[in-house]
């Protein structure tokens, strides 16, 4: 593996060349990112649901290594591109015009996936737990929704960080598999994995005719998305980049 102080050069490294991406194929990478997330979504509600939520956690970190294995662009993930623009390397507005374009890539890609698996009828069975799963998440706190975002893009960034400097596919998929096993365990809030769970319980509950006033878009966005967001670039970017820059990269 590569040397701590090594994982933090080629960070910077990373981050110029998803700086130098073209618009259409960022938004390209980026959508497949929002799909490989929500089919991990996917596979650890059934998880969850028939094996309990050990299950789940040992699931879901299938999302992040497709992710970096297959090649893609995930918002939480780029927020250590954090590195390269306070090393001088790509400017401010490279940094953010990647992040915006990312995350909507990121929700096109999730809600593409959604959509689809809620209309297949793989969720029929199991309705009232997505919609539970969406609603608890659509009715949290901003502060609880913010700190839980905290906490999971901290060590969503760790496992990318970690797999930065595994040499081996195997190495990468160990260095990304605990971190991320651990956030999901815990209950922390991803702002990508929830542009799956949110719209699949509203789906659902739209695809039987329920109507909730707990549940919907607007509640979603504010109580959830937005505050879990800000947590995650807290986490990813203002903790784990920002830390690591002063560790080993400042001079």
């Amino acid at each position: 593996m590569l040397a701590p102080n090594e994982i933090a050069k080629k960070s910077v490294e990373v981050g110029k060349t998803k700086a130098s991406l073209s618009i259409g194929k960022m938004l390209l990478l980026s959508i497949f990112a929002g799909m490989f997330i929500a089919l991990a979504g996917v596979g650890a509600t059934f998880g969850n649901i028939y094996g309990g939520k050990i299950v789940s956690a040992l699931i879901f970190p299938v999302g992040l290594i497709m992710v970096v294995i297959a090649g893609s662009e995930l918002f939480t993930g780029n927020n250590l591109m954090v590195t390269s623009w306070i090393k001088g390397e790509i400017s401010l507005w490279q940094l953010l015009k990647n992040w915006l374009l990312v995350f909507l890539g990121n929700f096109i890609g999730a809600i593409f996936v959604t959509f689809l698996a809620v209309y297949s009828g793989i969720f029929d069975n199991i309705s009232d737990a997505v919609i539970s799963t969406a609603t608890t998440k659509a009715n949290l706190s901003f502060l609880e929704a913010l700190i839980r975002g905290i906490f999971c893009n901290f060590l969503v960034c760790i496992a990318v960080w970690m797999a930065f400097g595994a040499k081996t596919i195997s190495g990468k998929i160990l260095a990304i598999f605990g971190p991320i096993m651990l956030f999901v365990l815990c209950g922390f809030e991803h702002s990508i994995a929830n542009m799956f769970y949110g719209p699949a319980g509203i789906f659902v509950a739209l695809k039987n005719g329920i109507i909730l006033e707990n549940l919907n878009f607007e509640l979603f966005l504010t109580n959830n998305l937005l505050p879990v967001t800000i947590g995650n670039i807290i986490g990813g970017a203002g903790i784990v980049g920002i830390g690591y820059y002063l560790a080993y990269l400042k001079k």
